[in-house]
């Protein structure tokens, strides 16, 4: 029988293992695929550590793209995806009953289930994306174009329709954010480079791109990226960054502020980054990571629109290629992003991924 290998998070703050399973045919309405590319995210970080709780043993990651080795005839034709297709697997199952998803909200759907939530002793084993298959429901795979390389297309798989999401949940709102001329984005990981990238997209004048510590090599890729100016915050305080910040806007203050950073800290800095009604979007406080001190009277004063945002649909993974596609000038950029091992090596991509040695770390089939 054909097996594959998976790498297994047994415990927490404990190396993978790698086991081996049974290559078993998809049940009606799933496909197998074949890693091409398989990203490791600051969530699975936070699940390596226990930050977000999960019962163990686990096969963790959520940024897979495969090719499609294995579906149904019948399914193949009503999804029109065939053997040989490569595909992004979108983690999130909303449910489709509640409010939310009967809205059209499917992303904020309040009994969402994930496609990696199976325990990998039970068959058929691949749940998740760190394995060299997956097993995935095949209304949760979006068509990778032909002209896009998997691993570019994996760099931002999930930072990409993270941003993307939050704008669209802005644009909802009915904030006019392609309007906005001073922006700000806190923290340069994976989800504050597409940030600074998808802004400067859409045009908006002066992006600020916060940071912290010394990485030289996140600096200049922002700057590559799109970003004006680079601040680090070790050498700045918050009272020299506002009056910058006043400076520039003609005492108004941002017109909008991207939290990416996660640290709590952020949150109460960037509220008074802005100016009166002006927009925080804050997707980057995924981790609970403890409670930060605000001021409500800044929001009820300047009338803030503060937005969270969490999961992302099918439709801004669609969204997300189709950036992709219609910026081929940047392929170049991001695909460099990669640093790629091989699944026998996740061990050591975590440890590089958790010291921040790389912007972008892969596992390649």
């Amino acid at each position: 029988m054909k097996t594959g290998k998976a790498a297994i998070l047994t415990a927490v703050d404990t190396p993978f293992e790698i086991r081996e399973y049974p290559i078993t045919p998809p049940q009606p309405g799933m496909a197998l695929l074949k890693m091409e590319a398989s990203g490791i995210c600051g969530t699975d970080i936070h699940i390596y550590h226990g930050k977000i709780p999960m019962e163990l043993p686990k096969m963790i990651g959520h940024e897979f793209i495969g090719r499609i080795e294995q579906i149904s005839p019948e399914d193949s034709a009503k999804y029109g995806l065939s053997i040989g297709d490569s595909a992004i697997v979108d983690i999130a199952c909303p449910c489709g009953e509640c409010p939310l998803c009967l809205e059209g909200d499917d992303a904020n759907c309040i009994n969402m289930g994930v496609t990696n939530g199976g325990n990998p002793e039970n068959a058929p084993h691949f749940f998740g994306g760190y394995g060299q298959y997956s097993y995935a429901p095949i209304k949760n795979l979006i068509k990778l174009p032909k002209e896009l390389d998997a691993v570019m297309a994996g760099v931002y798989a999930c930072a990409g329709p993270t941003v993307i999401h939050a704008f669209e949940l802005a644009k909802r709102a009915n904030c006019q954010l392609n309007k906005a001329k001073i922006a700000v984005v806190q923290g340069l990981g994976p989800v504050g480079t597409f940030a600074v990238l998808y802004m400067a997209k859409l045009g908006i004048k002066h992006i600020i791109a916060l940071t912290t510590g010394s990485n030289r090599q996140r600096e200049e890729l922002a700057l590559k990226l799109g970003a004006h100016e680079i601040i680090n915050l070790d050498e700045i305080s918050q009272e020299q960054l506002l009056a910058h910040i006043k400076d520039m806007s003609d005492g108004l203050g941002a017109d909008l502020v991207f939290e990416a950073s996660g640290s709590i800290r952020a949150v109460p800095a960037g509220m008074e980054m802005l100016r009166n009604r002006g927009v925080y979007l804050i997707p980057g406080q995924y981790s609970n990571s403890g409670k930060a001190e605000i001021s409500p009277q800044l929001i009820t004063f300047n009338a803030l629109h503060m937005i969270g945002s969490s999961q992302y649909s099918l439709s801004d993974v669609e969204t997300y290629l189709s950036f992709l596609h219609n910026n081929p000038d940047m392929h170049k950029t991001i695909a460099s992003l990669a640093s790629c091992y091989k699944l026998e090596d996740i061990n050591k991509a975590f440890e590089d991924a958790m010291a921040g040695r790389n912007i972008k770390t892969m596992l390649i089939g």
